[in-house]
């Protein structure tokens, strides 16, 4: 295999400036949106967020070009996150598209400069069945601002591309409008991890929003042991479980202590088999709850640089939770 070409230092230096400066440029563009937030964009925000959460239908986003392709991520945002949405093209709409935009929906326009032809037909519908119309534009009197119900003004920013061409900045304020959109409508909602599931029921994310009860072992599976109890039963014990760890209740059948392969390395002796569980274990041993998501589950493994957790209730070990399990349903 050949080597690859490597860029000269001077070409290579220039890329990293120029990667530097379109994402200066992107940002000083957010940064301007989050000053039309916290000023004139606040009170049109505030209303079309109360617009969206009181309509009985679906949000329609519309768009063509990087506009279009930014609406699509914003549909499905919302989707995702509990408000009812669906992407139709702006060019598509006059060819018969229409026919999925219902009589309570609302619609959500994107057009930085407000001028798009392509969604005439879309905005006339809109004023024809009186759909409600959402502008996201950066001209409050363009064509389409004239004609919308409510305008979300995104400031005026200078795109990335040195030509002032390619949308660039303007696309990342949009898309960042878009979700800022979503969260609102979502925490104005109530809208949970467990919502938010039933949506992401596939993938890393889905097997994430699962609850640590719903794939614990249980009952018989359990490694236990009773305090007092000799090294030699509790090592016969914890090989045939197979977790790596062993817990050791008090009569009460609380969990006071966990015994784990590094703590017998710890202990390792000709008297190791000889000595108790309560003179080997580790006293109050970290826990989870049944109730617990699996992805902050693993994040406490992670943290905490141990493979697994007893699953505890008033104290009392109701599962084990092993990083195996994580493996098994893809999320570790």
């Amino acid at each position: 295999m050949q080597n690859a070409v490597q860029p000269s230092a001077i070409v290579a230096g220039e890329s990293v400036a120029s990667g530097i400066r379109t994402i200066e440029s992107e940002r000083a563009g957010l940064d301007a949106l989050v000053a039309a937030l916290a000023g004139p964009l606040a009170a049109p925000f505030a209303t079309v967020i109360d617009l969206v959460r009181r309509t009985s239908g679906r949000v329609v986003v519309t768009g063509v070009g990087k506009s279009g392709h930014v609406g699509v991520k914003i549909a499905a945002t919302l989707a995702s996150t509990g408000t009812p949405a669906l992407f139709v093209h702006a060019a598509e709409a006059s060819h018969g598209d229409l026919g999925m935009v219902a009589r309570d929906d609302v619609i959500l326009a994107l057009s930085w400069s407000g001028e798009t032809a392509e969604l005439r037909a879309i905005v006339e519908f809109a004023r024809r069945f009186r759909n409600p119309l959402i502008a996201m534009t950066s001209n409050a009197e363009s064509s389409l601002g004239r004609q919308a119900d409510h305008v979300l003004l995104l400031p005026k920013a200078e795109e990335a591309c040195p030509h002032g061409l390619a949308p660039t900045t303007s696309a990342v304020m949009q898309l960042a409008l878009g979700d800022a959109l979503a969260i609102a409508l979502l925490e104005t909602r109530g809208f949970t991890a467990q919502d938010f599931r039933l949506f992401h029921p596939g993938g890393r994310l889905g097997a994430s929003l699962h609850f640590v009860r719903d794939i614990m072992h249980r009952d018989e599976a359990l490694p236990l042991v009773a305090t007092a109890t000799s090294m030699s039963e509790a090592i016969v014990a914890m090989t045939a479980k197979g977790f790596g760890c062993l817990g050791v209740l008090d009569r009460d059948g609380m969990l006071i202590g966990i015994i784990t392969d590094g703590d017998l390395r710890r202990h390792l002796g000709p008297d190791l088999l000889s000595r108790t569980v309560d003179e080997v274990m580790t006293r109050a041993p970290k826990t989870i709850v049944p109730d617990m998501l699996v992805g902050t589950a693993i994040d406490l493994l992670n943290t905490a640089k141990i493979t697994a957790f007893f699953v505890v209730e008033n104290r009392r070990p109701v599962g084990i939770l092993h990083m195996h399990d994580l493996l098994r349903i893809g999320v570790a």
